[in-house]
């Protein structure tokens, strides 16, 4: 008996409108063929059904397959899929778990299960049979640790994991007299910027022609900047913004690798970074607050010729790779003060819903997803970087091969180990909703770096409560 495999997709239109679509019904007709052709030969197997949510498009399609290929596995298991827009996500999801009307497993991230522990909201895996012993080895290293709660217990399957590069076009490095070889090697501080802000300079643009490292340069007329924006970060500490800055100063978000009790921001290093970065919109080779707005886009700056460098993450290779018109390349971040580049280390999991009526079967969905099978097969897809290894190395050849780019200045971070670790504390949201206004005050030109003392006080007396 062949059984459909359903899928539901949400997806935001500009109107912030959501629209459901389903698999074809010529398909679940298909399926409902095939019941009746096994009760006529006997009677169908008795299925569970199970709901996996995940929020990013572009993987939908490999995990359709990563779904069909467990209930091959496991015929007695029926996996539903629904994909909402990020926004939407976090709004139905919370709802639904507070509603008992939830997920079964989901898509998780690190600012969010810390709180939904707190909430008795998500299934220890250690709890579970299937889930219950998970090879650290299998992972690349650190991505379990960010999974593991402060009670010891796991609550997340790790996916996969990003870092930080440069985005550019080799068309506009052409015109600028440069080669990718330019931007190999790049050396940055937080005082003059390095070799870094000399490259930034000469790749900005002011609308008479004149380059940023050339007499006349106007700063407050600037067709293309040298380096695009993607806001103040103070949404996500600075992951794709300046994570990758002053964590090359030697700085670390917290006390701790995971589950900190002070945070850092205090500290003179990340303060210079900062000053250093939001500095250069005066300078006339990063776009202001004002002109990026409160949801800035550095891909389409990028594609449209307003940015000729753009720090992002590796989730966003696939998107950067559809821009039209552009040659496209990746470098590293520049090396700071330390001696090499850093970038934040994140990684997203697979978690159980405490509220499913059926948790050892979503256990083994969950182990599933955490297996070479799986994340191989998400690798290929030529999207992100799973987190096992041989999920990684079909990645980085699916990159290779179906975008034609050169992905290493992401992954050698991971192998040499030249990353830190995206902060894990209690009070996540709070704790953001405290820093984003305060980055932005920073952005706008309203406030100095030396605010973030207060800023910084204010976090540590929330995680002490």
């Amino acid at each position: 008996m062949t059984r459909a495999h359903r899928t539901r997709t949400a997806r935001s239109t500009s109107g912030r409108r959501s629209t459901w679509r389903r698999i074809t019904s010529s398909a679940i007709a298909v399926g409902f063929l095939g019941l009746a052709g096994c009760a006529g030969t006997g009677g169908a197997a008795a299925t569970t059904s199970i709901d996996y949510w995940l929020w990013e498009s572009l993987q939908l399609p490999g995990y359709q397959k990563c779904a069909e290929a467990f209930e091959k596995e496991n015929p007695d298991i029926d996996v539903r899929i629904t994909q909402y827009g990020w926004g939407d996500y976090w709004q139905k999801l919370s709802a639904g778990l507070v509603a008992g009307a939830g997920p079964d497993v989901f898509t998780d991230h690190l600012t969010k299960y810390p709180e939904f522990v707190s909430r008795d909201v998500l299934l220890p895996l250690d709890s579970l049979e299937a889930t219950k012993e998970i090879d650290e080895s299998g992972f690349q290293e650190g991505l379990l640790d960010l999974w593991t709660g402060l009670d010891g217990k796991r609550y997340g399957m790790p996916k996969d994991f990003d870092t930080i590069a440069l985005f550019y076009d080799n068309g506009m490095l052409e015109e600028a007299g440069m080669t990718a070889a330019d931007l190999e090697g790049l050396q940055w501080n937080p005082e003059d910027g390095g070799t870094f802000e000399q490259v930034i300079a000469h790749l900005s643009i002011d609308a008479n022609g004149v380059r940023g490292d050339e007499p006349g340069f106007d700063p407050t007329n600037v067709v293309t900047y040298g380096l695009a924006s993607g806001g103040s970060g103070g949404g996500g500490h600075g992951q794709t913004q300046w994570s990758w800055l002053a964590g090359a100063t030697g700085w670390k978000y917290t006390n701790a690798d995971v589950w900190g009790t002070e945070y850092n921001y205090d500290d003179p290093r990340v303060q210079a970074s900062l000053e250093w970065l939001f500095g250069l919109v005066d300078k006339g080779y990063m776009p202001s607050f004002e002109r990026v707005g409160t949801a800035p886009n550095p891909q389409q700056q990028l594609g449209s010729g307003q940015a000729a460098l753009s720090p992002d993450g590796s989730w966003t290779i696939a998107s950067y790779g559809r821009l039209e018109g552009i040659d496209l390349g990746i470098a590293s971040v520049p090396a700071g003060p330390i001696g090499h580049p850093v970038s934040m280390y994140n990684g997203l999991g697979d978690s159980i819903s405490a509220q499913t009526d059926t948790p050892e079967e979503a256990a083994r969905f969950v182990a599933f997803l955490g297996t070479d099978a799986c994340q191989t097969i998400i690798g290929e897809e030529g999207v992100v970087f799973p987190a096992r290894p041989a999920g990684t190395e079909a990645a980085i050849a699916a990159f290779k091969e179906k975008r034609g780019v050169d992905v290493s200045p992401f992954t050698d971070l991971v192998k040499n180990n030249y990353t830190v670790l995206f902060p894990v504390t209690t009070h996540g949201a709070e704790i953001l909703s405290i820093l984003n206004p305060a980055m932005d005050s920073l952005y706008i030109g309203n406030e100095e770096v030396s605010t973030l003392t207060e800023v910084d006080a204010r976090i540590d007396a929330l995680i002490a409560e």
